[in-house]
């Protein structure tokens, strides 16, 4: 079976000590990884025509799945938009908002799917399966096709990238770059299947995905290779100081954005999973206050809320600071 590695020496950092501290932290109570209230969520509605002079725009769908309209077309990444990123169905942490801002089925037409890498929080099969009448092209790293194609989508859809592959793709250049991640759907696949990030250069905008990485050199390689960007849409949220090399701590997200050389950033990552030990809205503060810090701009919109990137200035909202009926 073939495995895949990062591009330097990486471990999930676990061991005895490590998984004491683990349990101790799972018994935890006055920590908030869930919120108490219902969060806001905006109902999406699509336009009806797309042309390739509307300014770019992101709709975000809680943690990394986001919708992107760019230059007359729309890319659909990590659509996790199950109910729990689990293999079962009543096993998991369960999402925190009460609804979607689109069901699955009720997608416009998409020009592609886009996949980071084969976790459960990324890739999910309940929606793939309610997602692939509506495209004809699913853009994902080495491996994932044989997932895609076991839950019923055609071969002939589907293409498989390795990091430095650069391609077009309807007046789009996208690239597969690195992360410093690992994946896995079982106990006896681990990086069996690659994991990536994402570059989309149109005419005039290019945004940049990190999907799921620890902080390392790739970013400043692919700075040098594609930036600057316009947009970045970075990892933030599920993080911890004992697997810092495989997701990033917040402030390791926004100097990342740096080395990409991004412009906007709005981080992901978060607002729907309890997928570690930290309080559910702490990404959020914590990459916010470094923006600040560092004079990066930060948007981040409530789920479901489209941004329209036009060269004007956005307003950051501290939607989660309010409480909510």
């Amino acid at each position: 079976m073939t495995k895949y590695e990062n591009q330097i020496p990486t471990t999930a950092g676990m061991n005895i000590k490590s998984l004491t501290s683990i349990l101790r932290d799972s018994m935890r109570r006055h920590v908030e990884r869930r919120p108490t209230v219902n969060i806001p969520v905006e109902h999406y509605q699509a336009a009806s025509t797309l042309v390739a002079s509307d300014h770019t725009q992101v709709t975000w769908f809680g943690h990394s799945a986001f919708l992107l309209e760019m230059e007359g077309h729309r890319l659909l990444f990590d659509p996790m938009l199950g109910d729990r990123p689990s293999p079962v169905s009543w096993v998991g942490t369960k999402r925190f908002s009460k609804e979607l801002p689109i069901q699955p089925e009720d997608f416009p037409a998409l020009d592609a799917i886009v996949i980071s890498h084969d976790h459960y929080d990324h890739l999910d099969a309940s929606s793939i399966r309610k997602l692939k009448s509506k495209t004809n092209r699913f853009i994902v790293p080495l491996g994932v096709r044989k997932r895609l194609i076991k839950w019923g989508v055609p071969a002939d859809r589907i293409t498989e990238h390795q990091w430095g592959d650069e391609f077009s793709f309807k007046g789009l250049t996208i690239a597969c770059t690195p992360a410093r991640h690992f994946s896995g759907r079982g106990l006896f696949d681990r990086d069996s299947t690659l994991w990536c990030s994402w570059v989309i250069a149109g005419r005039e905008t290019k945004v940049f995905f990190s999907g799921d990485s620890g902080y390392g050199p790739h970013f400043k390689e692919i700075g040098s290779k594609y930036g600057p960007f316009d947009l970045t849409l970075m990892e933030c949220g599920q993080y911890d100081e004992r697997w810092s090399n495989i997701h990033m701590m917040p402030e390791e997200t926004v100097q990342a954005h740096l080395d990409v050389g991004g412009n906007v950033l709005i981080p992901v990552h978060w607002g729907a999973f309890t997928l570690a030990y930290h309080a559910w809205n702490e990404p959020a503060e914590r990459v916010t206050l470094a923006a600040r810090t560092l004079n990066v701009p930060i948007v981040t919109p409530v789920i479901g809320e489209t941004v329209v990137f036009n060269g004007e200035a956005h307003e950051m909202r501290s939607w989660w600071r309010r409480k909510q009926e």
